[in-house]
């Protein structure tokens, strides 16, 4: 069974990948050049990666959408597990976002094009005034409304399955905009795809996500992103696959 999901692949997933990232990097780069750039750079994207899941045949489940209020924002903070997170959670998340990214992710084809022209958040930590521009890039898409963003706060990919330590970065951007923080917990990608095999075959695994009650202020300052923080590391634990419990140290972090 194995081997005919890799030749599956090689005829119809991979093809549609490409073609369907190639054909979503023009609608964005022309919808968000003579259109709304709201919707466009965000439902193609949706859209794309619905579609990608779906071709790679790959069953996507999700709980926790009631907690979420409508026009409300949100800083989403998720595990980072493979390459299939950014599947999941664009495509069955069910909400406008931005990414914040690693900046390295603009040299992708296509994708980083798509991604500059949708103004997604490159995170850039070459110098104080890149870190500044990119959380004023933050804050300016937070504060228009109806609009959240997405971190995985720790920062890379596992190489083991299990969560590395979170950075307090996303917490304190929602700490001084005084946003709730609702934790995403992704199982499956890992299984799928690792880091350790990118650009290999896919193995065949059921993805879900979670979505966790949203953590609000309890005050403002250190001691609220401290407890922001590990309520929602322990929220995200809580519901890893149990072969996934537990802290492992992430050398890349």
């Amino acid at each position: 069974m194995k081997y005919l999901y890799r030749i599956y692949q090689v005829f119809v997933a991979f093809p549609v990948t490409i073609l369907m990232t190639i054909w979503t990097a023009l609608q964005v780069g022309v919808g968000c050049t003579f259109g709304n750039g709201h919707f466009w750079g965000y439902y193609p994207g949706r859209w794309w990666a619905r579609v990608i899941t779906r071709a790679f045949l790959l069953p996507v489940s999700v709980e926790g959408r009631e907690n979420l209020e409508p026009n409300q924002s949100y800083v989403f903070v998720a595990n980072h597990q493979g390459a299939f997170d950014i599947f999941l959670i664009y495509g069955y998340l069910g909400r406008n976002f931005k990414w914040m990214m690693k900046h390295e992710l603009k040299k992708i084809p296509f994708v980083g094009y798509a991604c500059q022209k949708s103004h997604q958040i490159f995170v850039d930590k070459r110098g104080p005034s890149k870190v500044r521009a990119t959380y004023e890039a933050a804050r300016h898409i937070l504060q228009t409304g109806n609009c959240s963003v997405v971190v995985f706060p720790e920062g890379a990919r596992t190489f083991s399955g299990h969560m590395g330590e979170f950075r307090k970065g996303a917490f304190a951007l929602a700490d001084e905009l005084q946003l709730p923080v609702v934790p995403l917990t992704i199982n499956g990608s890992f299984n799928i795809m690792p880091r350790m095999r990118d650009w290999h075959f896919a193995s065949w695994h059921r993805l879900s996500l979670t979505i966790h009650a949203p953590i609000y202020p309890i005050g403002q300052g250190p001691q609220n992103i401290q407890a922001t923080m590990h309520q929602a590391y322990d929220s995200v634990m809580s519901s890893l696959a149990p072969e996934y419990q537990g802290f492992v140290e992430n050398p890349d972090q």
